[in-house]
C-alpha cells in the first residue's frame, strides 16, 4: 500500500498513464464510448500492471439534451 510507506516508487505514474491514453485516443476512432472505455482499461491493466480498475469516461456535448454522457466500468480482480 503506497500510503503506508509514503514512497513514490510504490505508486502508479499517472502522468505516464495519461500520456499513453491521450496518444491512444488521438490515434484511434470508435463509434461507442463503451468500446473506447474497454480499450483504455485493457491498456492500463496490461501495460501498467494494474490488477483492478474503475474507469470513468465521459463525452460532454454528445447529446444535446444532456450536459454529459459516459460510462463507468470496473475490470479485473479487486485486491
Amino acid at each position: 500500500m503506497p500510503a503506508a510507506r509514503d514512497a513514490i516508487e510504490d505508486t502508479l505514474d499517472y502522468k505516464r498513464i495519461a500520456k499513453r491514453l491521450v496518444s491512444f485516443v488521438a490515434e484511434t476512432h470508435f463509434g461507442l464510448v463503451e468500446t473506447l472505455a474497454e480499450r483504455c482499461a485493457e491498456i492500463v491493466m496490461s501495460e501498467f500492471n494494474v490488477p483492478w480498475l474503475r474507469l470513468k469516461l465521459s463525452k460532454p456535448g454528445a447529446v444535446s439534451a444532456a450536459k454529459n454522457v459516459g460510462v463507468v466500468i470496473e475490470r479485473g480482480q479487486k485486491p
